[in-house]
This record gives C-alpha cells, structure tokens and sequence, in this order.
C-alpha cells in the first residue's frame, strides 16, 4: 500500500493562498469569515436560485446546476454551518469560507470542464454505542464535502418525491419525531409484534453498480452520473497514513452519503409496501409491525432474501430479531403499550446507559477548573440530549429528576475533592452559612467523598435551589415543553346564579 500524498487539485486554492487572506494573524482570519459569509448570503438569495427552490423538473443539464452560483454558496453555507473537522489536505472549513471569492470560480470551471477530480478521504474511528468495536467514518476535504453538498441540493429535489412515506431519515421535514409518531400509531392499531432489522456495515456495502443505475433511472446527465462515480472511488487514507482503493459502499461522513442510502433502501422501501406491510425505516435501521409472533417470523425470513439476493446486502443477526417493541432499541427510545392501549416513550436501556456515563465524563472526580465551567459544560450537553429525547412521555420523563439528582451529587463530590483536607472543606461549609455541628461532621466523616456528597451538610452548603440558578434541569426542561393543563374547576350553584343576573 502506498503512503497518503496530496493529491487534491492545485487549481482549487490559489498558489499563494496567503495573499487572499485579511492581515492580522488569526484575529484577521475569524474576522474574515463573516465577510464571506454576507457575500455567500447574497449569492444564495439571488433570482437564480428560483428554478432550485421551485423544484428541478429536468434531469438533463444538471452539472450546470450543480455548479450554478446561488447552488455552490448555499452549499458552502451548509458546509459552514456543520463545522467539521479538515480533511486529508488540513485545509480548515474557515480557510475555504475566506478564500471563496477566488475559489468559487477556479471550481465550478472544474466541475464544467470534467477536469475537477475528488480527493483521498480521512478515514476516522469512533467507537461504537456499548464499546462493542468501532465505526468508521470518512472525511472528504473541505472541498469535496462542498461539492457533494451541492450535488446533493440539486438530487434531493429530483429523489425526493420518489421516497416511501415511512422513510423518515436524512429527509426534509423529517426525523426521530415523526418516526417514532409512526410507530406508536401501528402498535395502538394493534401490531404489538416487531421484526427489527438491521443491516450489516450497510455504508461500507453499498453495491455502486446497483447504486448507479438506480440514479441513471432519473439522471440523464451522465456526467453527474461520473461525478458521482468518482466521489464513490476516492482513495480512503487510514490513521498510519496508508491509502486504500475502495470497491464499494458510501463514505459515511459526507453530505451525500445519506441521500445514496435513501436511493439504495428505497426499492425495499416499496417492495414492503407491495406487501403490505406497516413499517418505520430510518437510514439503515427498519421496523416493520405484524400482530403475531408467526407472522413475525414469517416475514423476517422473507425480507432477509430480498435484502440479501435483490439488494446485495447482509442483515446483522445479531441485532435483528422479532420480538416486542418495548424491547427494541429504535432511535434511541422504546415503546411500551399499557393496559388502555395507550403508547408510552420510554428511553432504552442503551440510551440510559448512555447518558449515566455521559454525566461520569462531565464530572470526573478529578476535576481541575471552576465548578461553574464544570456546569457550563454539562449544560451544553444536557441542553442538546433533551431537545432529542423530550419524546419521553410523562411516565419516563419524570425519572430524569433522578439525572438531575445524580448530577448535583457528582459536583457536590468535586467540591470535596477540590478541598483535597478535611479542615479545608469543613472550613469551606461553615463560609457557605452551614451551621458549626453540621460542617463538621461532614468534613471530618471517616465515609469516603461520595458518601460525603448526600451528607446534611453539603446539601445545606450546595442546596437544589442553588443549582436551579446555575444548572439545566432536564425534568424541569421537559415539563416546560409539555405544559399539564389543569382541570377546569367546578362551578357552584351560587356562581351560576351571578352569571344569571
């Protein structure tokens, strides 16, 4: 194998790339990029972007809308907006948002001419949910992932229309939300058994001859048909810097990769749908609703063949499987039907797992800075989880408070930690107004630091009112999403009688 070289095309960055840049060090660079910025804005929102917004309609002449203007800022836009990390080539999201006005040009005349080639793609490992191995993914340089950004806008619009209603990943107006509104409306219907399928590697196996001709059915455009072909074939360089020829699946990591695997999975989308079956698919993860275990069985068995002869794909066996729905991991939640027939959303055992481990990083023991930066960061975390999870219904959110408990009483340990002496920490106490007694049996308890955290006289010293002003509470968030309204009260005979007058 050979070792990673440049391979990116000189023409996309100018040859002094430093000339284009504002003078003041990284002080001038940050304050470059809203410039660029303002000047994608206005590009985007010119009249051009008309026929984009209104809907392709012709499938031939698509590179040229690829590479249109008020496309490939836009694309750039979006690129911005999701801030990752620099490819092979170390060129930065920032330093193409800055370099734009001289880039922009250089390659949509590449695109145009067929002379614009992709370039390697960064391979990264991340481990997988439960630490049972790790996930790859790939990282195109800032340049490609705009490219195929752009490609992407223009074939969402043409693919779109074509998807199965149940599809509910990477699409417009779509997600976890109305995924999960779908499924609880097929088991209130009575379709209480679960036939949870999952692919095997399904990014890393995706068949490009079967990809590509399924896109050739609506691309006449043979040339984005090559693009395509090329984004597909880029070399991926591993960690150790060696570089490796691909002969199948999408990158997963850039932009165009989930609306590959929409075209791909949409032939069993439909074919699920000549059945008759009810289902629920997002991305690579599929559940499909019968009433009986037999069926169950049935149709697990059936809808293996035709992923695995139709679509030349694998299904994961060991986490397919037909079973109840309160026992399927699907996006993170699990339904659980009670005896009213009504649907409740409950986290998944993965998902609490998950966030209990999420609180031990946010407040490791050993804490070093502030508390307050401790809370700062644990708030951006918990912020973020809540916007996702507040699916919850009641019955499972409001064991979050247990969270929110769990999490003071962590900080409370920094705190002692920090004091690192008893005579420290019971001095700390009685500063923060705790009586004599009380700090004292605290600080100098023989009990270790986690025990000390419950203790009276660190919830006197760090009450829950004091955490209220400073730290999310996620029961808190959930309750002001979901507002109780209150029952309306009685009216007496005596009132009746004024609204009588």
């Amino acid at each position: 194998m050979q070792r990673v070289r440049q391979r990116q095309l000189e023409l996309v960055f100018a040859a002094n790339p430093d000339r284009h840049k504002p003078e003041g060090g990284s002080h001038g660079k940050a304050s470059g990029v809203p410039v660029a910025k303002a000047w994608l804005r206005r590009i985007a929102k010119s009249k051009e972007s008309n026929s984009l917004a209104a809907g392709v309609t012709l499938t031939t002449g698509l590179l040229e809308q690829i590479a249109s203007g008020p496309v490939m800022a836009k694309a750039l836009l979006n690129v911005a907006a999701n801030k990752g990390a620099a490819g092979v080539d170390g060129k930065s999201v920032e330093e193409v948002v800055i370099n734009v006005r001289s880039l922009l040009p250089k390659l949509q005349r590449a695109l145009l001419d067929g002379t614009y080639r992709p370039g390697d793609v960064r391979r990264v490992w991340i481990p997988k949910p439960g630490g049972k191995g790790q996930r790859g993914l790939g990282i195109p340089n800032v340049i490609d992932r705009w490219v195929q950004e752009a490609t992407r806008l223009v074939l969402e619009t043409i693919f779109e229309p074509l998807f199965h209603d149940s599809s509910h990943g990477f699409r417009p107006k779509r997600g976890a939300q109305t995924a999960i509104a779908e499924a609880k409306r097929y088991i209130e219907e009575g379709h209480n058994v679960v036939v949870d399928l999952d692919i095997s590697k399904f990014f890393d196996c995706v068949n490009w001859q079967r990809l590509l001709a399924r896109l050739a059915q609506r691309i006449d455009d043979k040339r984005v048909l090559s693009l395509i072909h090329q984004m597909l074939k880029a070399k991926v360089v591993m960690p150790d810097g060696t570089r490796i020829r691909v002969v199948e699946g999408t990158p997963q990591g850039g932009p165009l990769s989930p609306l590959l695997s929409n075209v791909v999975l949409n032939e069993l989308d439909w074919e699920l749908d000549r059945r008759g079956l009810r289902f629920v698919r997002y991305a690579d993860d599929a559940n499909i609703y019968v009433r009986s275990q037999r069926a169950g069985e049935r149709v697990m068995d059936s809808t293996r063949r035709f992923i695995e002869k139709r679509l030349r794909l694998k299904v994961n066996e060991e986490k397919s499987s037909v079973t109840t729905p309160d026992k399927v991991h699907f996006l993170g939640f699990r339904l659980c039907k009670g005896t009213d027939g009504k649907v409740e959303v409950y986290l998944s055992e993965r998902s609490h797992k998950r966030i209990m481990q999420k609180i031990r990083e946010l407040t490791p023991r050993n804490w070093g800075n502030s508390l307050s930066s401790c809370m700062e960061q644990a708030n951006q975390y918990l912020n973020g989880w809540e916007a996702y999870f507040n699916l919850c219904t009641r019955p499972c959110a409001k064991y979050w408070s247990s969270y929110d408990g769990h999490l003071r009483r962590r900080l409370r340990a920094i705190v002692i930690h920090q004091k690192k002496r008893a005579r420290f920490l019971n001095r700390h106490l009685k500063a923060c107004g705790v009586s004599k007694a009380s700090a004292a049996k605290t600080a100098y308890s023989r009990k270790g630091i986690w025990a000390k955290a419950n203790m009276q006289g660190m919830c006197r010293a760090y009450p829950n009112a004091w955490f209220a002003e400073r730290l999310v509470s996620l029961w808190d968030l959930w309750r002001q999403r979901h507002p109780v309204e209150l029952p309306s009260q009685p009216v007496s005979d005596g009132q009746l009688l004024l609204f009588a007058l």
